[in-house]
This record gives structure tokens, sequence and C-alpha cells, in this order.
């Protein structure tokens, strides 16, 4: 099978629920030392897990002195105890999709999982939207679900994890590939936080799902 690295889609967008605060601690500091000591402060590196994780990630790769950095930073040190798609637990990823439909379509999905855990009929979850660039070569996995099943498997990430940081190990920047959410949309997944860049902050959106419909409800807020 042919393995073709692309550019990233441009721009990319996040959505991050707004109950998550953009805590700054990344974006004013001016050296890795500088960036450890108020993470100390803050009572960040006082969690295991993410003081861990921030010794995986090789300083060269951490994003600090910019706009947003702090927000790069989180999506790599506090990853979900499971693991993702294209990332296992000991470390996260940058995940956006190269359209806001698509990065709606994602967290409404995630929103609805957590609507049938919780057995309730309704749930409406409020997102900062973000946009950005992505630095780097993508390993091109679109239109290859036949072809890699495992990949795309809708519950198991054992297959796809393992692929995702073998890559992320190799020195590959990280993946694009279709979404399971969103019919033709694509997304992507980026291992370097150094080069996640440009991230702007957008618009709120409420979103919203019911376990009646399986129509996603959208109302922008100010930004």
């Amino acid at each position: 099978m042919t393995e073709q690295r692309i550019a990233a889609p441009r721009p990319c967008y996040r959505l991050i629920p707004s109950q998550f605060p953009p805590i700054g601690l990344f974006d004013t500091v001016s050296t890795p030392a500088d960036l450890e000591a108020v993470m100390d402060l803050a009572g960040w590196t006082n969690d295991r897990l993410v003081s861990e994780r921030l010794r995986r990630l090789p300083e060269s790769e951490w994003a600090f002195g910019r706009t947003n950095s702090s927000i790069i930073m989180a999506a790599f040190l506090h990853a979900p105890p499971g693991g993702t798609r294209f990332a296992g637990p000991d470390l996260g990823a940058w995940y956006a999709a190269a359209a806001i439909n698509t990065a709606v379509a994602e967290v409404a999905h995630h929103l609805r999982r957590e609507l049938v855990a919780r057995d309730v009929p309704a749930m409406t979850r409020t997102y900062r939207t973000y946009h950005c660039r992505l630095q780097g070569d993508y390993l091109d996995l679109r239109g290859q679900q036949a072809e890699r099943p495992a990949l795309y498997d809708g519950t198991d990430y054992a297959v796809s994890q393992a692929f995702g940081e073998a890559e992320r190990a190799g020195g590959g920047d990280g993946l694009v590939y279709d979404s399971l959410r969103h019919k033709d949309g694509a997304n992507v997944v980026a291992y370097r936080p150094s080069k996640v860049l440009d991230v702007v902050q957008g618009e709120h959106l409420d979103v919203g799902v019911s376990a009646e419909v399986s129509t996603v409800q959208v109302r922008r807020l100010s930004e």
C-alpha cells in the first residue's frame, strides 16, 4: 500500500468545552525552565500523569511563549484515561477537523455517547471554537476504510492506537483520516505541539443532542 504524506488541511478546527477555561500558563514564559517553574506554582506537576507526560515530550517540541500555547499543551498533557483513536493514554495529541461542521459532528457524537451512558433524554454543552495552522507532513489515511478497517473501528481503538503511536515514535507529524461522524469530512491528529501554530479562538457554540432524534442542534453564541 502506497504511503503518501501531505500537508494538513488549512485551517483546521477544534472545539473545546467552555467549562474548561483557557488558562494561559504556557503563553508568556520564554524558556523551558521558566515553564516548569510556572507549572510547579500552578500545581500542574502535582498531577503525576501530567508530569510524566511532560517528560515524554522533548523540550524541543514544547509549545510556549505564544498565544494559546496552554490550549495546545493541555491536549497533550491531559489525555483521556483510555486514550483516543490514534493516541494511547500515556500522551495526548491535537485533534482537529478540516471543516467546522466536521468538528461539530465529532463532539456531538461523543456528547451523544455521554447522553446514553447517563440515561438522560437530551444534553447541551457549550464549546469554544479554535482554528489553527498545522506545520509538517501528515500520513494520508483517507479513502482507506476498506483496506484498513481496524484503523476505522467504531469502538475498538487497540489497533489504531498502536498504529498512531508507532507513527509518533518514528518521528511522524501526524495523520489525516476520514471522519466517521460527518460524511465526506476529514480529521487530522498532530503529534508535535511545536507544529500546532496560529491557534485563534473563534465563536462559542451550543451543541445539543437528543435521544429521540439523530439531528444535532447548534446555536451560535457571542465570540
